[in-house]
């Protein structure tokens, strides 16, 4: 009886154990799926936030591209400049730091915006022709209203009376070409004077011929022999009615007879190009 009665006591505690562990069971599988659920929703989260996030930061990269546009835009921005050119507030910035290397006592003689450009372009374009043409009786140099002006006497291009290029000119015309050649903005307009005496032969019928059959020889060379695009070229002859002096004596005639070569920059691109050297 005593044995029955312990067995029976057993079979009771076994009974309370297996029902004790069953509802820890139950706890730990309802505590797992709670936990499922919450990494679940956790990860729908983080993705509805990163969502937001990219969302976020393409807003951002939209406004500050918004921004460098209208900041681009203002430094591009056209002004015109005493009526005489349109040039950007970028361009503006690279004439005055230009104008800090311009002599000084030439730049107080500037009185309005259209004389400190003139200066400007000056300054650069002769620093960029300081290797190539250099200044003396036979070249000579000028800027006016932005338009730049080399002035060659005509006994460094031609024979007397001809409209042949003597071997002589090779030179010079290089070094114009490789000034032109690396300013892609400049057309080049090639002038030929004459001085008044007349001259009239089976190939030439007057001054007038003799200066357009001058210039027109110029534009092929550069042309030809130097490489120049002939879309930037002009030829253009003057006779004799654009004299530089008197044409009262032999010195002055000399003077008078001349090949002028007319630089015509767009500004902006003119100071692009000088800025990145």
């Amino acid at each position: 009886m005593k044995r029955s009665f312990t067995l029976i006591a057993l079979s009771g505690v076994l009974v309370m154990t297996s029902c004790v562990s069953k509802k820890k069971y139950v706890a730990l599988e309802q505590e797992l799926q709670d936990t499922r659920s919450t990494l679940q929703k956790t990860a729908v989260e983080k993705e509805e936030l990163e969502e937001k996030f990219a969302k976020i930061e393409s807003r951002v990269a939209d406004y500050n591209a918004k921004i460098n546009s209208l900041k681009e835009s203002n430094d591009e921005k056209m002004v015109m400049v005493d009526g005489i050119a349109a040039i950007s507030n970028k361009t503006k910035e690279s004439m005055k730091a230009t104008l800090a290397n311009v002599d000084q006592q030439k730049l107080q003689g500037a009185t309005s915006l259209k004389d400190s450009m003139n200066l400007a372009v000056s300054y650069n374009l002769k620093s960029n022709l300081s290797d190539n043409l250099k200044e003396d009786d036979d070249i000579s140099i000028n800027v006016d209203n932005t338009v730049v002006m080399i002035s060659i006497s005509d006994k460094m291009l031609f024979n007397s009376g001809s409209y042949r290029i003597s071997n002589k000119a090779d030179e010079v015309l290089q070094k114009l070409a490789d000034v032109i050649n690396s300013e892609p903005s400049l057309e080049v307009m090639v002038e030929g004077h004459t001085d008044p005496r007349t001259i009239s032969n089976a190939v030439i019928q007057d001054n007038w011929d003799l200066s357009v059959k001058r210039a027109t020889s110029i534009i092929r060379k550069l042309q030809t022999s130097y490489n120049v695009d002939p879309s930037k070229l002009i030829a253009s002859g003057r006779s004799s009615y654009k004299p530089l002096v008197e044409n009262d004596s032999k010195e002055n005639m000399a003077i008078n007879r001349r090949t002028r070569i007319v630089l015509l920059p767009n500004m902006d691109k003119f100071f692009a190009m000088l800025s990145s050297n």
